[in-house]
């Protein structure tokens, strides 16, 4: 475990983290280097037996230095947006290992793609297919794609991070998907290699997963037999952490239940974990401002709020929460930020050892969905960013300032 407690102080590996708030300030995010590597290895161990591409979600964290960790390792990246093409290729991330996901991409982000020399782009609509054809055909390449295809299974994750049913806004619905298979063969601007897949966020239930890959896995072989070479399947990421107790499985319990497919089919397997790299290498650091009673509720105000990290409001999402120094006593208490709305809050109801005004909590399992969603509402500057390897620690983002908030503003002439 990358966080532990020795002699009552908290730590990320062999640092207390009392000495990254002297050091940074708070709220700050932290992210230990040697998990981020571990976790990548167990996903590599796990699937080792076939050939396969490990390519890192950007979406979860961003921070060049984790992209950075993750091209050191040899990864890949699923990338949805050319911002994060930008982002990858800028840390290293080779070309031929990155795909390109996302339903709305825009013609310059398709463009910048093709022009990258990407492994292969992830279409998401029958329109996009014929979009992509003509940019690629007005510069003279033949692009590289799969079709995500929609196989309407229920994920049993949350709503808001379920993509995989016909409501759902992603991919193509299955004999939707075949029909455009045969036309992309025809077209001369791109080159059917493979069938994507993606089912949610937050995943702790591998049966959908299994279904899927049967449903996909029959769908290559047909498509192959009328002469299709498909050559990857990406069965997406989306592979869940343990938060709360949830039981969350591993890449070797993932591997355990697709590998049997997969070997038959002979096929090269694309996957692209992202929380389940990062999700519990990283925490969010914060001191506590104040401490106020009502009549039936006893508040913890702390420095970080909903802006920094947005999972709690947003999805209702349950972060573990530790006092960075342990005290004699408890009591229950809510974890709230200063931000101007009642959603703003990390935890109710909490059991914590005492808490005082400059004490140091730790929100964690705050890697993934942390920073890369954060925002500057209410003109709050974005946290800082750090890592830590072995006793040292390392800035990797640093605090933004009143004059960020401003810098790309412009006001008319006329209000001069």
């Amino acid at each position: 475990m990358p966080f532990t407690y020795h002699a009552g102080e908290l730590y990320c590996e062999n640092l207390p983290l009392r000495e990254i708030a002297a050091t940074y300030g708070t709220p700050c995010y932290v992210y230990s280097f040697h998990d981020i590597v571990a976790r990548v290895g167990a996903f590599r161990e796990a699937f080792s037996e076939i050939e396969h591409l490990l390519c890192y979600a950007v979406k979860a964290n961003n921070a060049g230095a984790i992209l950075r960790i993750i091209a050191q390792q040899g990864c890949g990246a699923d990338v949805v947006s050319g911002g994060e093409l930008f982002q990858s290729m800028r840390a290293g991330i080779d070309p031929n290992k990155i795909v390109y996901a996302g339903i709305g991409k825009s013609a310059q982000e398709l463009e910048e793609a093709i022009l990258a020399e990407i492994l292969m782009i992830n279409i998401e609509s029958l329109a996009e297919l014929e979009l992509l054809n003509q940019i690629a055909t007005q510069h003279g390449r033949l692009m590289p794609i799969a079709l995500r295809v929609n196989p309407d299974i229920d994920p049993q994750t949350h709503p808001y991070i379920s993509t995989s049913l016909k409501e759902n806004k992603f991919g193509i619905e299955m004999e939707q998907a075949r029909r455009g298979y045969y036309h992309a063969m025809e077209l001369p601007g791109v080159k059917p290699i493979g069938i994507h897949i993606h089912l949610g966020s937050q995943m702790v239930n591998l049966a959908p997963i299994t279904a899927a890959v049967e449903l996909i896995l029959k769908m290559v072989d047909d498509l192959r037999q009328d002469g299709l070479p498909l050559e990857y399947i990406n069965i997406g990421g989306g592979l869940g952490i343990d938060y709360h107790h949830e039981g969350a499985p591993g890449p070797q319990d993932l591997a355990a239940y697709i590998l049997p497919l997969l070997r038959a089919a002979k096929i090269k397997l694309i996957v692209e974990p992202g929380r389940a790299i990062v999700g519990r290498a990283g925490i969010l650091l914060t001191k506590v401002n104040y401490c106020k009673s009502h009549s039936k509720r006893h508040f913890v105000i702390v420095d970080a709020g909903m802006n920094d990290l947005l999972r709690p409001p947003l999805y209702n999402a349950y972060h573990e929460i530790r006092a960075v120094t342990l005290r004699t006593g408890e009591q229950v208490v809510d974890i709230v930020g200063p931000v101007c709305e009642s959603a703003d809050f990390f935890g109710c109801q909490r059991r914590l050892t005492t808490i005082k005004p400059n004490d140091l909590l730790a929100i964690m399992d705050a890697g993934a969905y942390g920073f890369s969603m954060a925002s500057n509402y209410n003109s709050r500057p974005r946290a800082a960013e750090a890592i830590v390897c072995g006793e040292e620690h390392f800035l990797i983002r640093k605090r933004e300032s009143y004059s960020d908030l401003i810098d790309l503003e412009q006001i008319p002439n006329f209000l001069a």
